[in-house]
């Protein structure tokens, strides 16, 4: 889930000037917030039904500001033709309305595979409630991601650029509603002081200490994050995840080392992806010239809509949908390689089927040598080279989806060959209606469902006997 920016070299686009950028308090709008809602439950739908099936969430930022602009455009022309008075829509109240749609579309991924676990172990009794309760915890890893920016110094002979006057620009008006460092530490520390009382109280395995030794790694961990997403737009949030999941499932031992590895894991993966989010969240407004003070009020608003939308959507899949059935379509992949990562971290290696390290070593060090090969060779020729990531994928969700998967690349690579500056404008937005629309289904579907409306005509094939 990250933001997908190019560098201020590559904008083009005129700046306005200074008295004409609307002030903070007037990039958050009504309408802006309700859009957000809106979109804000779509992508909750969206992301869990990816969660539960593939385990594997796309950036859907850019789907997120594509429909906050065809709704508020949509609205503006429609006032206008039939004669009422609309506000003039912006490039930051379209920034805000995409911050607050992917705070709220995040609790939906970084929490709920992991509940979703602890649903499988049978180890909480009121599941609606800890969904809610989960997801407001979520609000004091906003703090992670405060931060102050300070503009460059040019000097008089450079202010004749006109690149780096509009940089000039872009930080002066970046630094004027800078977040106070005071507010960000004295945020962070009297949310995390709720979270250290409260999650021993859902997860008694998950000592008030080992809470609070979280928190204390967590800021370390979650710069290391943002840095790197920076770098390479790729968060590496399960995997820091992972390591506090191992730590303290080890820790803890087998007197609930399980859960315990469990709820550290989220809390991790929770900060550290938080702070991405929100890092490049921040870089997105200073290209458009949006306020962070406004991207902050956005975000926040956008966690409380998911503390409230995620848990509600999920208990549509959970209602309607035999999730976590290992031959049903919501099979929760994830949730199956985590539990069962968290019993290796209790259990050690002895735990692992004969010649199961054997093997994952092998093709360990082989997806090392297929990446270093698409590195080190042409472009021509790495691009025939299979991705490991990719190759793995359909080993512990199925056929259907690599299939899937197929079926787009033909298609991608049919239109590249017919018309490559078209397809590289374009698909984007094709493949964000796609994905649009297959998670819209599921609200009729789901509500069939729950009516116990089976379809007519039910075909599958089972082997010959």
């Amino acid at each position: 889930m990250g933001t997908e920016v190019g560098s201020a070299v590559e904008i083009l686009e005129p700046l306005l000037p200074p008295e004409k950028i609307p002030p903070w308090r007037e990039q958050i709008t009504v309408r802006g917030l309700l859009v957000s809602t809106l979109l804000g439950a779509l992508f909750c739908i969206i992301t869990h039904k990816l969660n539960l099936t593939v385990g594997v969430i796309p950036s859907l930022n850019v789907a997120a500001g594509l429909l906050g602009f065809f709704f508020i455009k949509s609205w503006t022309e429609l006032a206008s033709r039939i004669g009422l008075s609309a506000k003039p829509f912006t490039r930051q109240e379209n920034t805000v309305i995409q911050t607050c749609v992917v705070a709220c579309y995040g609790l939906a991924f970084s929490d709920f595979t992991l509940t979703l676990v602890q649903h499988m172990l049978d180890a909480v009794s009121s599941a609606r409630t800890l969904l809610i309760a989960l997801s407001f915890l979520e609000l004091s890893y906003l703090g992670v991601s405060f931060g102050r920016s300070s503009p460059q110094k040019l000097g008089t002979d450079d202010e004749s650029s006109k690149l780096l006057m509009e940089e000039r620009l872009r930080n002066e008006t970046f630094v004027k509603d800078s977040i106070p460092s005071w507010f960000a530490a004295s945020g962070y520390v009297g949310l995390a002081t709720i979270s250290t009382a409260v999650i021993p109280n859902i997860f008694p395995q998950m000592r008030w200490y080992l809470v609070l030794a979280c928190y204390i790694v967590a800021p370390a961990l979650a710069f290391c994050n943002s840095y790197g997403t920076g770098l390479t737009d790729w968060s590496l949030a399960s995997t820091y995840g992972k390591i506090g999941l191992f730590v303290f499932a080890s820790l803890v031992g087998s007197k609930g080392g399980v859960i315990a590895g469990l709820a550290a894991c989220g809390v991790m993966m929770s900060i550290v992806s938080t702070a991405a989010d929100l890092m490049q969240d921040f870089k997105t407004g200073y290209l458009t010239l949006s306020s962070p003070r406004s991207m902050f009020v956005s975000q926040l608003i956008g966690t409380a809509l998911g503390c409230i939308i995620a848990p509600l959507t999920f208990w549509l899949y959970w209602t309607a949908f035999d999730v976590g059935a290992p031959d049903g379509v919501y099979k929760a992949p994830y949730a199956v390689i985590y539990r069962e990562m968290a019993i290796l971290g209790v259990e050690g290696f002895s735990a692992l089927p004969k010649h199961c390290l054997e093997l994952c070593c092998v093709f360990f060090v082989a997806a090392l040598v297929i990446n270093l090969m698409r590195d080190v060779t042409p472009k021509n020729v790495s691009s025939y080279i299979p991705i490991p990531m990719a190759m793995a994928v359909p080993f512990y969700i199925g056929a259907y989806f690599a299939i899937d998967m197929f079926i787009g690349t033909v298609v991608l690579y049919v239109w590249e060959r017919l018309n490559r500056s078209e397809a590289e404008d374009y698909a984007g937005a094709v493949a964000s209606g796609l994905i649009c629309g297959d998670g819209i289904w599921i609200i009729p579907s789901a509500i069939l469902s729950i009516f116990r409306i089976d379809p007519p005509i039910c075909m599958y094939f089972t082997p010959s006997s």
